[in-house]
């Protein structure tokens, strides 16, 4: 009977640190999906597969959270019947085991709770567009005082271009000078032709 963890985080800048301290460790095997959104069903996400082959009847998975296992509604609750059909119990931590009945009725709560911000998380970010690309025709900037709307350039085009050209320099001696990397440069420099 192996005490299994799963982590879950939506962004590879984040990390699974939190979950792995919070829930304690002293597992058996620790499954993981970084950079994984929690809209991908359970079942294609490439370390909850690896989980779902490797446990057995009697083994335990643990969970930070409900909303690790996902946060579509109807796929988190069949993830956890799944998983306790098999035989293989559900921790989630703080609220402890989940079992038929009453188990499975806040699963589905959570799960729900967990679709709900989901989706709210995709309103705020859609408004947060639409009111950046309002204030951007009105006012050459967006709410937040930025000049576009996508992530700032570390350098502009026509400067890469120029100082390669200057320098007489490669392509990896002007992503190393400009802080960038050697694809954008190439980029930059044929746009320039």
């Amino acid at each position: 009977m192996a005490k299994l963890a799963y982590y879950r985080v939506s962004t590879q800048d984040q990390s699974i640190e939190a979950q792995r301290q919070a829930m304690g460790g002293g597992f058996d095997r620790e499954f993981k999906d970084e950079g994984v959104s929690g809209a991908t069903p359970a079942a294609k996400r490439e370390g909850f597969t690896k989980l779902l082959e490797f446990a057995r009847e009697g083994d335990s998975v643990h969970v930070y959270a409900v909303d690790r296992l996902g946060r579509d509604a109807l796929d988190v609750q069949a993830t956890v019947r799944t998983l306790i059909r098999r035989g293989i119990d559900v921790e989630i931590h703080g609220l402890g085991r989940i079992s038929h009945g009453v188990g499975e009725l806040i699963v589905a709560v959570l799960a729900q709770v967990a679709d709900m911000e989901r989706k709210r998380i995709a309103e705020r970010t859609a408004a947060g567009r639409d009111a950046a690309r309002e204030s951007l025709a009105k006012t050459g900037k967006t709410h937040k005082g930025k000049t576009s709307m996508g992530r700032p350039s570390k350098a502009d085009a026509q400067s890469v271009a120029q100082w390669r050209a200057d320098n007489k320099a490669s392509i990896t001696k002007t992503a190393e000078h400009w802080g960038i990397s050697p694809m954008t440069v190439s980029r930059y420099c044929a746009a320039m032709k």
